[in-house]
């Protein structure tokens, strides 16, 4: 009887994982996912919280594309270790503060790490030759190979036959014939393929799913560590550069407003842990200051949460301050005039 090989796919939720790990499925090979969890995903947590994304589902892509392809999930939590992905890339940043290469190279070592432990034969990505400026290119994808020291057991389905044949097509586990040449930017032969195998619904193509390939967010970022004069994050740190409107109206503290409801609700989670301040005379955002302040400080952090109040407009608005392990306290204050805020307090 011949061996049942077994392969495990890195499944991020999009389209191309989800095909990738199909086509083997479709050779008779026994697939199984593996999802990384780094902290800095952009699925579910905002939209989730964010009111102009209701309409969008709230799932783990992840979970649901191993519900679709009738595989187990594993689901592994790498934030510690990816820290120094972040701040120590070797191969340097792609447009922000994406480690993309580095990225790359440390999920497939994780992977290559997993099959060795579990006894499986060759790992399976999504990736496509010339989709990704910086990771899926045909001269870094052997550096992938290469460096996660998976080398040949490394296959990518989707763009296979425009790559050497690796060891699972060689030993004859998995046809080469039945892999694909797709290639570029364009996801139109990956929608046929998907339509093909009767997938209809599935992750939208977005310029990826992590928040470091956000401009904005990787400012940001950038902010906190000069900020705090060392780079470093916990994941409290990068929840929070996902939600709420940012400023830092001096260098030494920044305030995180929220913009509606849902952040507002998400937000009350770190009240205990950071000085905030909420309008009492007139609806308004919840907002945390981060950062050592003095009054000084507070009467202007006072005056702008005010201006994104309802009481905008009014002579007067009463705030609430309350820091952590202190009383609360209140301060009348004139709303900040709109035109008032400089553009470069914005994060």
């Amino acid at each position: 009887m011949t061996e049942t090989r077994k392969a495990v796919a890195l499944i991020s939720g999009g389209l191309d994982s989800l095909l990738a790990a199909k086509v083997i499925q479709e050779q008779g090979i026994h697939v199984e996912g593996i999802n990384f969890y780094t902290g800095f995903c952009v699925e579910g947590h905002t939209h989730a919280i964010r009111k102009k994304d209701r309409a969008r589902p709230k799932r783990n892509n992840a979970l649901w594309v191993a519900e679709q392809l009738g595989i187990k999930l594993h689901i592994v939590d790498i934030i510690e270790e990816y820290k120094d992905i972040v701040l120590n890339p070797r191969h340097g940043y792609g447009a922000n503060l994406n480690p993309c290469l580095d990225c790359k190279i440390f999920m497939v070592r994780k992977a290559r790490e997993w099959i060795e432990q579990k006894g499986f034969d060759f790992i399976i990505t999504g990736e496509v030759i010339g989709q990704r400026p910086k990771s899926q290119r045909k001269d870094t994808m052997p550096v992938v190979a290469r460096e996660s020291g998976a080398d040949d057991l490394l296959l990518r389905p989707l763009c296979a036959k425009n790559l050497p044949p690796t060891r699972p097509e060689r030993e004859g586990w998995v046809d080469r014939e039945r892999l694909y040449d797709f290639e570029g930017r364009t996801r139109k032969p990956q929608m046929a393929l998907a339509a093909r195998f009767g997938f209809e619904d599935y992750a939208q193509p977005a310029g990826g799913c992590c928040f470091l390939t956000d401009a904005q967010y990787s400012h940001r970022l950038a902010d906190l560590w000069q900020a705090r004069g060392e780079r470093r994050y916990e994941l409290d740190d990068i929840m929070l550069l996902k939600v709420g409107r940012h400023l830092r109206p001096r260098p030494h503290f920044k305030m995180i407003i929220g913009r509606e409801e849902g952040e507002n609700r998400f937000m009350e989670g770190y009240r205990k842990q950071y000085t905030h301040l909420y309008t009492t005379s007139h609806k308004g955002p919840l907002v945390l200051i981060d950062g050592a302040v003095d009054e000084e400080d507070l009467r202007l952090a006072a005056r702008i949460a005010a201006r994104f109040s309802q009481g905008r407009s009014a002579d007067a608005v009463t705030v609430a301050v309350k820091a952590p392990g202190s009383e609360e306290k209140t301060l009348t204050v004139e709303p900040m005039a709109g035109e008032a805020i400089p553009k470069d307090w914005y994060l």
